[in-house]
Formats: structure tokens, sequence, C-alpha cells
């Protein structure tokens, strides 16, 4: 297939001042609130708030306690904690469920040795950011044999199988949220229960539906991690940490600047109670995931407009854009654009024939070539499909997007 360059005039958006100065392209982002395009974009009021936040000094700790309550009101959790993004959440979670209020083991960590030092995680769950999970210092075990993925059959891990590999040295089992997880969370907590371990649970992205924030919590796991950044619209570098009082306070323990005396350390109750420790551990596995006054601030203001917003707004407002692009589709040549609404957020998927100009990898190159370079999600390249998410989307981007793709392939 001929992969031929773009040969469309540049479309310069309003760009912001500041990346026009660093000479730093801004992007039109289609692929959603990933990491690696920057996450969401701020609502005014979360940039305005994180910018007033930024012009005093306040104790992290206090900010923390005063957090830890709003965030266990959102989401029906005995705590809550800011952590610098779900994958912080996951060290400090994992640390936490390592350790829970021993400051020895505390200051050992990573070494694990003499410590429960095993997670038990279904196999077919495994992914890149499990790495956070491992950098406590402990050893994932795997369980099950996904043939309903592979193709050889139907079943995944069953909740005997992970009661079967839990033993004396397993610190918690480490659960993905995913609507088609298997075993259920409740068959997860089921078994954990019985053996007197945590449940950790990773729902950074499951976010839309609102509802997320307590059901996880509802159904019985010790803590939960969600992202600040994506459809939450917080700051790219924060995320939720919320659970059991017990374990939220030992993650706190382990995150925290303690460098300061014991008898002048006066930390709130409610975020740690100082009479359950025999002192104070030194600088913790996750002090190197330090999180700002002004990310605390932005998390709870966009954790608040999100829950005040209302859910069919925010995903009219979405599909509307999702429909502007296919609108702009009609027509082209080889190509065939529908609208996805299976999920809670709609999407837009474009599938190329055999007889198109560019086939979908190409598609994709010429589109991150372009100025303003085009971010799609190109999960199913392999079946000749793109996607569009609208998520990260500015008003204009659409008719931009639509543009562009009519430009490449009708070239």
């Amino acid at each position: 297939m001929i992969q031929a360059q773009d040969s469309t005039e540049p479309e310069t958006p309003a760009m912001s001042s500041i990346y026009d100065r660093l000479g730093v392209r801004v992007i039109v982002n289609a692929k959603g609130p990933a990491t690696r395009l920057s996450g969401a974009i701020l609502p005014d009021e979360v940039a305005q708030a994180m910018a007033e936040a930024a012009q005093a000094c306040v104790e992290i700790a206090e900010l923390q306690a005063t957090a830890g309550a709003i965030i266990a009101e959102a989401t029906g959790a005995e705590a809550g904690y800011v952590t610098s993004g779900a994958a912080a959440g996951l060290l400090l979670g994992t640390a936490a469920c390592v350790t829970r209020l021993d400051p020895g083991k505390m200051n050992r960590l990573p070494d694990t040795g003499g410590m429960k030092a095993e997670v038990v995680m279904v196999r077919s769950q495994r992914n890149f950011y499990d790495h956070a999970v491992r950098a406590a210092g402990v050893r994932i075990v795997e369980v099950g044999i996904a043939d309903r993925f592979s193709g050889a059959g139907v079943r995944d891990a069953e909740a005997w199988e992970l009661a079967d590999a839990i033993t004396d040295r397993t610190a918690a089992i480490h659960y993905v949220a995913q609507p088609w997880s298997r075993p259920i969370l409740p068959e997860v907590v089921r078994v954990a229960g019985a053996a007197g371990i945590p449940v950790l649970v990773d729902a950074a992205a499951q976010l839309p539906p609102a509802e997320n924030l307590r059901r996880f919590i509802r159904e019985g796991a010790d803590l939960v991690v969600f992202s600040g950044g994506k459809a939450l619209r917080g700051p790219q570098a924060s995320g939720i940490l919320c659970g059991r009082r017990d374990l939220v306070m030992a993650a706190a323990l382990q995150h925290l600047d303690l460098d300061i005396d014991w008898h002048l350390w006066s930390p709130p109750p409610a975020l740690i109670d100082k009479a359950r420790l025999p002192g104070a551990p030194h600088h913790g596995v996750g002090r190197p995931c330090k999180v700002g006054k002004e990310e605390i601030v932005g998390l709870l203001t966009a954790l608040r407009l999100f829950l005040a917003q209302d859910p069919v707004v925010r995903r009219n407002s979405w599909l509307a854009q999702i429909q502007q692009i296919a609108a702009g589709l009609r027509g082209v040549p080889y190509a065939s654009a529908r609208v996805v609404e299976e999920g809670e957020v709609p999407l837009l998927e474009l599938a190329l024939d055999a007889g198109a100009r560019l086939d979908a990898l190409g598609l994709v190159e010429q589109l991150q070539r372009g100025i303003p370079p085009i971010h799609v999600d190109h999960a199913r390249l392999s079946d000749g499909v793109i996607r569009c998410n609208p998520m990260c989307l500015r008003q204009d981007d659409p008719a931009l997007i639509a543009r562009r793709l009519c430009d490449l392939l009708r070239a």
C-alpha cells in the first residue's frame, strides 16, 4: 500500500503562547487522556484553583487530611489520599499491604526479606502498569490460563485458583478492574477475606460512570486507585487512593516528607494516628512520588466538578463531537465511518477497505506528521480500523480531523 506524503496545507489552531514560546507543538488529541499525550485538558476552574494554591504555603499532611475526607465522602471509603498518579497509587497501596503500620518494615522496602512479599494476580490481568506493584519489592504470583483470550477455549482464572495460590507469603491480591475481568470482584473479595489479606484494585481508567467511584469499595475492595488526569480532568500528575483507614495511613507514612523531630511532628489524626506508631519511619519507598499542593487542590476541584456535572450532558457533548467527525467523512472513498455508542464514552471507528489510498498504519503516520499533529487510537490497526476518542477534543478539533482525513484519503 502506498504511503504518500501529506500534501495538505498546514492547519494551525490557536496555540497556547507558552508552548509557542517553547517551540513545542500543540497536538490534536483524538486518542483520549493518555499520559504520553499529556492527559486531559484542565477546566478553567481547575487551572485557576491550582494557580491560587501555588501562591501560599501549607502543611501537606493537613492538606492531605482534608483531601482524604473529601475523597472518602465521594467514594464511600474509610479514608482517601491524593497521589501523583494512578501508578503511584499502586506502588503506595502495595507498600501499605506489605508493611501495614510497621515503620521498621517501611524502612527496609524494597528489601522484603522476612515479610509477606507475594501479590497474587490473575494472569489475564497482567499489564505494563503492574511494574508499579513490583517496585515495592514484591513478586507477582500469576494465576489461571486465559484460554478465552488466546482463542483456545472459554475459561479464565477462577476464584478457587486464587485461593489455592495464597500462602503465608501473600501480602495482597491485585485486581485490574475492567468490564471483562474474571473472576468478578466480589468473588475475589470473598477469597481474600477468608484468608485475611487485602484486595488492591486498579480502577485507573474506570471513570465514567461516576458511580464507579463508589462501586469497588461497595463490592469489598480494601484499596482502590483512580487516575486524576483522565475523565476527572484533574492534573495529569494526580490520582486517588482510597480504602481502609489503616492501609491509607500506611501509604501516607511511606509517601510524606518525614524529616522532622518526633516531638514536633503533629500529623492530623484523621490521616495518621501517631499513637499507633512506636516512632516515625524514614522517607519511604513512595517518597519519590511527591505530590504538590497544586495537584492536591486541582484534583479536589476536578472531582467536585466531575460529580456536579450531569452525566447525560457530558456524554451528549462527546457524542456531538464524534457525530461531527462522522458527518464530515461522508462520501470518502474506500472508507466507512461509524459511531460506536456501546460504552460510556462514544467513539468513532473508521474502517479502510482494500482499495484505500493509505492503509491504517500509513494513515495514522500521516496524521501524526501533519501540522498540527493529530493523534488517534490505533489499537485496532491490524483490523484496518482507527478510532477517535472525544475526551480531549477542543471545539474546532472535530472539523479539523474530518478535513484532514478527507484530504489524505481523497488525494
